[in-house]
């Protein structure tokens, strides 16, 4: 079963369980996934909807921050809930030695020598981890290695 299928019978699932917040979720992911569809004219694999996700998750993330800085706990446990419906449907994430792993190989195999090769490196490694690790936190692994 495909990543949209999965969503979409997960929608019907929060329907018959009358779970609006999760349905509200759902339906919020797969109309960001139709609108792209729609524009690109496209019809969008895994990883496409993966980044997606990953896109969504990001934005939830932003948000929390922002509203516990304004002291609204309200509305940043509701984007707190909506964060954890949207992490059920990402990829199993990785551990910090596989991640090490997966950085390490894409140096070896790009031939990286230092700093000006960070985008061959990332542009591998995106496409091999996107959704399973925080890019920010491998982007900083990375330079670490690169130096």
């Amino acid at each position: 079963m495909s990543l949209k299928e999965r969503l979409k019978e997960e929608q019907k699932l929060a329907m018959r369980a009358k779970d609006k917040v999760r349905l509200g979720t759902i339906r919020m992911l797969l109309s960001a996934v139709k609108q792209i569809e729609i524009d690109d004219k496209v019809e969008l694999d895994d990883d496409a909807v993966t980044a997606v996700i990953v896109k969504s998750v990001k934005q939830r993330k932003d948000s929390i921050s922002q509203f516990e800085k304004a002291d609204r706990a309200d509305l940043a446990d509701i984007e707190k809930t909506e964060l954890a419906i949207l992490e059920e449907f990402l990829p199993q994430a990785l551990t910090s030695e596989e991640i090490d792993a997966h950085i390490k190989q894409a140096i070896a195999s790009s031939g990286a020598q230092g700093m000006q090769d960070m985008g061959k490196v990332m542009g591998l490694l995106q496409k091999d981890i996107q959704g399973r690790a925080d890019m920010g936190q491998v982007s900083a692994l990375v330079r670490a290695n690169l130096k």
